[in-house]
């Protein structure tokens, strides 16, 4: 039998599996197998055959969701380039920490991508580095302002509302957050947690067992603090995987015009179509960009010719993607800091509890 291509679409049985991991992460294959109505040992193979090949990684999402929605200290990037100078701006950028996301358009000579930053600052990225950049022609940058949606929200429309359910852990309880920090981000971590989420960060599905051989904490306790950040929504997955895996070749980016009175309507509206997987309010002329996945042109055509109908949009600019080119660190980019946060614990003779 003939081994399927990398950019082949999946079987539906393999959609509805990485459609569970979107709903829990850390789901087991029994717990999977128990709401799709499948026999456990397959749906452990699968799931172990999608991992094991790259086509499924699941994460520690390289953005959260800020508290109520607000300030999220990132910038939008728009980054035309020279022609031929493209792939040079884009391993820069790529290699950049503060740079989680980066897509490259159809145009062949544009750059999208998310920058994180403190709110208001004066960001050397935007500008020193990239404006004296001989190979960059123009650069736009817009903060967002509020969060809609976020790409780890997204979920692929192969389950039920039922199994979705099912499959979804409990909402977090109000006020449940151990720390009191006023930052703006709900995943305010002590040093033993944050070790966790760092071993957690390129693989989120690693099993208690070896995020204490790799951190050297009590099994016992990584499994109490684990279940303590799922419970209180501080443990945020995100499900990496080629859309066109998905059936969904299309990607796009829309940067919309929209009347003050209609932003947050037409933001929430963005955020609830089962096309889109990021909708934030910015700065700029463009107040709301938001990002989705098509079957095909025709899908797109729809959304902007119908699903946008009054929302009080005056002007919509859509780009194509045609590469995604980064969503979160390598598999192996979380090793260094890892082992620099282990030889500190162990200096230290931190323990767990």
């Amino acid at each position: 039998m003939a081994r399927a291509s990398a950019d082949s679409v999946l079987s539906l049985v393999d959609q509805r599996l990485v459609a569970t991991l979107q709903c829990d992460g850390r789901l087991t294959a029994e717990h999977a197998a128990q709401v799709l109505g499948l026999n456990p040992a397959t749906v452990r193979r699968r799931l172990h055959a999608l991992g094991a090949d790259g086509t499924v990684r699941v994460v520690v999402s390289p953005v959260a969701r800020p508290r109520n929605g607000g300030a999220a200290g990132a910038l939008f990037l728009r980054i035309r380039v020279l022609r031929g100078k493209l792939d040079t701006i884009v391993a820069a950028l790529a290699a950049r920490e503060d740079i989680p996301f980066i897509d490259v358009t159809t145009s062949g000579d544009e750059i999208f991508a998310v920058a994180r930053t403190e709110p208001g600052s004066r960001d050397p990225l935007v500008f020193r580095q990239l404006p004296s950049t001989q190979a960059v022609t123009s650069l736009e940058s817009a903060t967002i302002l509020h969060v809609f949606r976020l790409t780890s929200e997204w979920r692929h429309q192969v389950l039920t509302a039922p199994e979705r359910a099912a499959l979804t852990p409990a909402e977090p309880v109000p006020g449940a957050a151990a720390s009191d920090s006023q930052g703006p981000y709900g995943v305010d971590t002590d040093a033993l947690e944050q070790s966790l989420i760092d071993a957690l960060t390129p693989d989120a599905r690693l099993t208690a067992a070896t995020l204490a051989a790799r951190t050297g904490h009590p099994e016992s306790t990584v499994r109490r603090r684990i279940a303590r950040l799922t419970a209180q929504g501080r443990l945020i997955t995100q499900v990496l995987v080629d859309p066109r895996r998905l059936g969904l070749p299309i990607e796009a980016k829309l940067l919309l015009h929209v009347a003050p009175d209609y932003l947050a309507a037409a933001g929430q509206a963005l955020a609830d179509h089962p096309a889109v997987h990021g909708a934030f309010a910015t700065s700029g002329p463009s107040n709301l960009h938001a990002a989705a996945y098509f079957p095909d042109l025709t899908a797109l055509y729809d959304l902007l010719s119908r699903d946008l109908a009054g929302l009080g949009i005056s002007h919509v600019e859509t780009a194509i993607v045609s590469r995604g080119i980064k969503r979160t660190p390598s598999p192996d980019a979380s090793l260094p800091a890892l082992a620099v946060a282990q030889r500190r614990r162990a200096r230290a003779g931190q323990g767990g509890s």
